[in-house]
């Protein structure tokens, strides 16, 4: 089982120094991928709203990170983790993923959710309401542009005329991956998805949600064993018991990759790299 290393924008500061040695960290004690996360805006509680990030909390620029980090790493693979899909412009994050893909050499992968912040898609002009299915458009729009010389797609949210992205990706396609883990989501991701990441407790609902993928990815025709499973460790403390036995749930069911995903913070860069160790002891890898 692999581990991922999510970038902890929160608390990281804005020294590009501290951050080439942070990647440069998880890379020398193997981990697998580093992925960095997504918020354009942050946002004050209103009107009985409370978001999981309010505008204190600093988030960097996920592609201008992923091409930073890709000049200061060699071996681990990068992913945005999650990427707000629906809230962007296809054409533009087609663009963006292929240039950080060329930077890294192939090392990228796109982690994609629809997002819980409704006030962010209203301050960016973007649908709320019609954020899944916008994604599923999406998904196979940027597969085009990545794979085919010149693209027509006529859809819903969606008109390319005899289009191109250029310089192209080294992959072609670049994976995709879906994060969050409604019902709709486990569809989609069986669906269009390489891989799902799925922010759940390995309990009996996680099962179940499992259960239902493999109906999905039978139905569709596709093969499971080809399909990556990455479960985030969605954690409230830095308990590294609580975190080995997350990370051994997750390996009887199956998941291929796990991800640390402190709601608590890290203020130090000392405590951030020895968070990385103290993870990748705990989940015995």
């Amino acid at each position: 089982m692999q581990l991922s290393a999510f970038f902890p924008t929160r608390d990281i500061g804005s020294d590009p120094a501290k951050i080439r040695d942070w990647a440069q960290a998880a890379e020398d004690l193997g981990y697998g991928y580093i992925e960095v996360p997504d918020h354009v805006f942050g946002a004050q509680a209103r009107d009985g709203w409370t978001p999981l990030y309010d505008e204190t909390d600093a988030f960097h620029e996920t592609f201008t990170m992923l091409a930073f980090l890709a000049g200061a790493t060699k071996r681990i693979r990068l992913s945005s983790g999650i990427l707000i899909l629906p809230q962007r412009q296809t054409g533009v994050v087609a663009k963006q993923v292929a240039e950080v893909d060329i930077l890294c050499g192939g090392r990228l992968r796109l982690g994609v959710g629809v997002g819980w912040n409704h006030v962010e898609y209203q301050a960016l002009g973007m649908e709320w309401k019609t954020r899944g299915a916008r994604q599923a458009e999406q998904v196979e729009v940027l597969r085009r542009l990545w794979s085919e010389d010149l693209v027509s797609f006529s859809g819903r949210f969606h008109d390319l005329r005899a289009v191109s992205i250029l310089p192209a990706p080294i992959q072609r396609p670049i994976p995709v991956w879906f994060g969050g883990s409604s019902d709709a989501v486990v569809e989609r991701a069986a669906r269009l998805g390489d891989g799902w990441m799925p922010i759940l407790a390995p309990d009996d609902e996680a099962a179940a949600k499992l259960a239902a993928l493999r109906g999905h990815l039978k139905a569709f025709g596709r093969d499971p064993a080809g399909f990556g499973l990455e479960a985030w460790l969605r954690m409230t403390e830095p308990d590294p018991l609580l975190w080995r036995a997350a990370a051994e749930g997750w390996r009887r069911l199956g998941a291929g990759i796990v991800m640390l995903y402190p709601m608590f913070r890290v203020a130090s860069f000392d405590a951030q790299i020895e968070t990385l160790r103290r993870f990748k002891e705990a989940a015995g890898t």
